[in-house]
């Protein structure tokens, strides 16, 4: 089965040219602006899963936040067919980009939850 985590973060970074991971570096401040990428539930079947995702965006800015969050909602909404690791049927996006509680309050952050379909390359 594929990783949701080890398949997104990696094309969302190549894709926004933005440093994506499954956590947060431990340096965040510095890296701005990050993408995380973070499954939270979601059900898998014998060919195929449907993870419920977690996508969230820190920058150094609310403007900045605010855009990049949603250009990557923009980019998950039309990606489907093969990826590194798996073949996507489709992406939903359940909560649109909001801003959400950072706890250093110099970095803004933005979170969207999203549903993958998809199954193993």
């Amino acid at each position: 089965m594929a990783d949701i985590e080890t398949v997104l973060a990696p094309w969302l970074e190549a894709r926004h040219g933005v440093f994506s991971a499954a956590e947060t570096p431990d340096d965040l401040e510095r890296q701005l602006p990050v993408i995380r990428v973070e499954r939270i539930g979601g059900a898998d079947e014998r060919f195929s899963q449907h993870p419920r995702v977690a996508v969230d965006v820190f920058a150094a800015t609310a403007d900045e936040a605010r855009t990049l969050s949603g250009s990557v909602r923009d980019s998950l909404l039309f990606l489907s067919g093969p990826v590194p690791g798996a073949i996507i049927r489709s992406v939903r996006c359940d909560s649109g980009p909001s801003r959400l509680p950072c706890a250093n309050e110099a970095i803004h952050r933005r979170g969207a939850m999203y549903t993958v379909s998809l199954r193993a390359a």
